[in-house]
């Protein structure tokens, strides 16, 4: 039985990377793209969305 290897775009340049342990940098295709992507998060030029946990015009919530 052959099993299929999963084949993903490297998030940084969108070259082919197979997805099985042998591919050392996955998802990335390289080192040179994961520290690429890795600098762009240190520069905060990646963000994740948060959201305040008091919005703007509300007291803060006391513990309880």
């Amino acid at each position: 039985m052959s099993e299929s290897v999963r084949i993903v775009a490297c998030p940084t340049c969108r070259t082919e990377v197979r997805w099985e342990p042998q591919s050392r940098y996955r998802p990335f295709c390289s080192e040179r793209c994961r520290l690429i992507d890795l600098g762009q998060w240190a520069s905060e030029n990646y963000r994740v969305p948060a959201e305040e946990e008091n919005p703007p015009g509300e007291p803060p919530q006391s513990p309880h």
